[in-house]
């Protein structure tokens, strides 16, 4: 049992690394996006959804491996780091589906201000970095602040 649940452990830090990190190495390619031609354009774009669609499905595994470890482990889900674990994770979730591919679908529409997509998409990156940074906050220190 000590090999499957460090195992899950495994798994669970796992997909929070591929969850956060993608997001830290686009933000150079945001950049790029007002002056980009049009197949660079593509290109980026792509690249951005697939990164989103990336931390999407670490994000499913993350969730998976972590009703494993509360179910498994010896916290209880009323524990103040639980709570407000989950609590940020669902407000990412509705921040993850009403941010991203909104703004990315814009770029592709014609006489769009990429310079202001850009800045907005740079923001969205970084409220979602502050979410799920603070998600793993509570994940490692587990304060008890009830």
């Amino acid at each position: 049992m000590d090999l499957i649940y460090r195992t899950i452990i495994y798994l669970h830090v796992s997909s929070v690394i591929a969850s956060i990190g993608p997001f830290f190495i686009v933000r150079p390619i945001i950049k790029k996006l007002p002056l980009a031609e049009e197949k660079e354009l593509a290109a980026y774009l792509t690249t951005l959804r697939s990164i989103v669609r990336l931390s999407m499905h670490a994000g499913h595994v993350l969730v998976g491996t972590g009703i494993l470890l509360v179910i498994l482990g010896p916290w209880k889900w009323s524990a103040p780091w639980i709570v407000m674990t989950l609590a940020l994770m669902f407000s990412s979730l509705f921040f993850l589906a009403r941010a991203f591919s909104p703004t990315l679908k814009k770029f592709g529409e014609k006489g769009t201000d990429k310079a202001r997509l850009s800045a907005r998409l740079q923001r969205t990156i970084w409220i979602y970095i502050i979410l799920l940074m603070s998600m793993l906050w509570f994940m490692v220190v587990k304060p008890a602040p009830w």
